[in-house]
């Protein structure tokens, strides 16, 4: 062969892999050279003496040098080992096969029931849905729970918040929705939530059925990398079932725990800390996350629930504040209600639906006003009533809100594994208010 087409041959072809080296490591960053990269690159960095692979997301770039934030612990890992491209991006493989399984933010199986069918590459990262895109919330989207779905009317396509302290309800309240709403395919992402939650959640909040539900999970013992991208991650399992026209439930437990892992991550890379030692980029997160639920014209919907652990019982945290900022209605628990023994503990004069007037009967809203108006009452008068100093005949509205005091409260209460019909709910609601 003529030497001229050899080295022809040989100029086109590529005979090395690029890679680059660690030149310092610390256990939540690793600074690296010799690749170009960019913001939000995947590596791969490889042990030179154990053999052992890390993948890594890319979070900062300087002129000669970038910061790597390691999706896994790197125990073991050293300066001068290698850091691989990796060419895959930040992909993930979905697919029916998802469906009554249990899996990691990259689809991989943690449930020991073997390899999964998947059918479709997602990206992990999206953009949220275009603002004229989105279509008109105008039908309600049952959840099988009285409270919500007779006083505070979900649609679908809408995002709500349920904010409440540590031990109140909330894991209880999760079962609840996902066993009692009414849509085909249901996605629950426990992201920083110890492990023992994860086999409880399924068996007793779900009753052990996992019946067209993608249980998404990253722990509190995961590196803050997954715990932040299982969120996302989750919400493309559900963006492509929707795209498929699918109505879709999306249920993530915590934003709170979510926010903590950007908060890690933001100040290891030196952001300053703002209110409660969180970062700016803790809190413009959520609405990439959040923005990324609704519904979409020509496509499903995803109905999504997003839990806030609020600390010490205060409503004003930033993260429970932002979020009560972006989403389309929050549900607060209460722990009076608790110690009161009212299951699910929903605080409904603290709590609103932004889009309920929209979709529900002009009957319906005329019951629920009611409702809320004597239940106010009640409250408001609680003290008088119970010491006996309210003369009964003194407010005609009051004598028929103390009249109804048990009814209105047994209508609040629900078992934890007993599911409402809707339109039953309504029925209930409207006959209780006559």
């Amino acid at each position: 062969m003529p030497l001229k087409s050899l080295r022809s041959r040989l100029g086109t072809e590529k005979l090395t892999t690029a890679f680059g080296t660690v030149s310092k490591i610390s256990p939540t960053v690793i600074i690296a050279e010799g690749l170009h990269v960019s913001i939000g690159d995947t590596v791969l960095m490889v042990s030179e003496t154990s053999g052992a692979e890390a993948l890594g997301m890319v979070s900062e770039v300087e002129r000669n040098r970038f910061f790597i934030t390691p999706f896994r612990f790197v125990e073991g890992f050293r300066a001068g080992d290698k850091v691989y491209p990796n060419q895959s991006g930040m992909m993930i493989e979905v697919g029916d096969g998802l469906l009554g399984r249990v899996v990691d933010p990259f689809m991989n199986p943690i449930d020991g029931k073997g390899p999964i069918g998947v059918s479709a590459l997602e990206s992990i990262i999206k953009a949220p849905i275009a603002a004229m895109k989105r279509g008109m919330i105008d039908e309600p989207f049952g959840v099988g729970v009285k409270t919500i779905d007779g006083l505070l009317t979900c649609g679908k396509g809408q995002k709500l918040g349920i904010f409440a302290g540590s031990g109140v309800g909330k894991s209880t309240l999760m079962g609840m929705i996902v066993r009692g709403a009414d849509t085909p395919i249901k996605v629950v992402a426990l992201i920083g939530e110890r492990g023992r939650e994860v086999p409880e959640f399924i068996e007793k909040s779900l009753g052990g059925n996992l019946e067209n539900t993608v249980l998404v999970v990253a722990t509190s013992d995961d590196s803050p990398l997954m715990r932040k991208y299982g969120a996302f991650s989750a919400m493309s399992v559900a963006e492509y079932f929707k795209a498929q026209g699918h109505d879709v439930l999306f249920m993530m437990d915590s934003v709170t725990r979510f926010a903590m892992a950007q908060r890690e991550i933001g100040l290891a890379l030196g952001e300053p800390p703002t209110s409660k030692g969180y970062p700016p980029s803790s809190l413009t997160l959520l609405p990439q996350l959040m923005e990324r639920a609704g519904k979409e014209e020509g496509s499903g919907s995803i109905t999504a629930f997003f839990t806030v652990l609020v600390e010490g019982d205060d409503l004003s945290d930033p993260i429970a504040d932002q979020s009560r900022s972006i989403l389309d209605g929050h549900i607060v628990l209460s722990r009076e209600l608790t110690d009161f023994g009212i299951y699910p503990p929903i605080h409904i004069l603290n709590s609103a639906s932004r889009v309920m007037n929209d979709i529900i009967t002009p009957e319906h809203l005329a019951a629920v006003r009611r409702f809320r108006r004597l239940y106010t009452l009640l409250k408001e008068n609680e003290m008088l009533i119970r010491i006996g100093a309210y003369v009964r005949g003194t407010d005609k509205e009051l004598d028929e809100a103390i009249s109804k005091k048990e009814k209105m409260e047994a209508f609040l209460s629900q078992e934890a594994m007993s599911i409402s019909g809707f339109q039953e709910t309504i029925d209930q609601l409207i006959e209780l208010m006559h």
